[in-house]
């Protein structure tokens, strides 16, 4: 009787809460809360067999108020990850990609306009790098930045190479934070931004890194880290880190990751 009541909608049911269950692990275990999400599961299975199998009512009304109440500490608890998972939810906006970013005109006009203002970045990086001077430099894409713009200071100047190693020069009083470019323009310098506490980081990599690696947890952004003990050149990108990057591979990534 009950296999001629399992149809095709139980299956889709099943799949999809499968799927669920799933993608809900791997947050949970790249966010090293696994073992709070294996209690969490146990818990939902207790609470099934006793309130829907067993039919407990007594029991059964005490874990659906726990898991009431529950809920809203999750919530509380695993707020970071849960802003990480909308977001990647909503990940298939960037469809159109970046080329709003820069230009709105023809594709190649997009590039040659691009090239035009990945350069004085990129060659900025590179002098920096050989001088050892910290930097960090965000590129806004699809994802406004405009809450992280407001902790700087607002410029709103054009991208010149000059300007961005002038800013980070160890005795200027903006060199500690962050700068923002967005929509062609250096909107703002010495912004604050979101430490990543991931413990997968490399203790080599200092504050600045960890920085990066933050606010590409919140949004869709470029992160540029120049070290200051190293040189080196690194940048971050969907929680991602690519390190010791040469002239050449950062402009490929910038030109890559921006206009595609």
């Amino acid at each position: 009787m009950l296999f001629f009541e399992f149809g095709i909608k139980d299956i889709i049911d099943i799949v999809l809460v499968g799927a669920m269950l799933f993608y809900i692990y791997r947050l949970m275990k790249e966010s090293r809360s696994l073992n709070v999400f294996m209690g969490i599961l146990m818990f939902i299975v207790l609470w099934v067999i006793v309130s829907q199998v067993l039919q407990m009512k007594m029991l059964g009304s005490i874990m659906d108020k726990v898991l009431s109440v529950g809920v809203i500490g999750l919530v509380i608890l695993f707020q970071e990850d849960i802003r990480k998972f909308l977001y990647n939810l909503g990940a298939h906006q960037r469809i159109r990609f970046f080329s709003h970013l820069f230009s709105n005109g023809d594709k190649n006009h997009d590039r040659e306009a691009l090239k035009q203002l990945i350069m004085p970045i990129v060659m900025a990086c590179m002098c920096m790098s050989k001088k050892k001077v910290g930097a960090l430099i965000v590129i806004q894409r699809v994802t406004p930045l405009d809450d992280i713009v407001a902790t700087g200071e607002l410029v709103d100047a054009d991208i010149n190479q000059r300007l961005i190693e002038n800013i980070f020069f160890k005795n200027s009083p903006l060199h500690d934070g962050a700068m923002v470019i967005a929509n062609q323009r250096i909107k703002a310098v010495g912004c604050i931004l979101p430490v990543s506490h991931d413990l997968d980081i490399p203790k080599e990599l200092g504050l600045r890194h960890r920085a990066a690696l933050g606010i590409t947890h919140e949004s869709d952004c470029i992160a540029i880290v120049v070290s200051e003990e190293t040189g080196g050149i690194s940048v971050a990108i969907h929680s991602q880190f690519q390190l010791r990057l040469s002239a050449e591979k950062l402009e490929s990534i910038l030109t890559q990751e921006i206009v595609k």
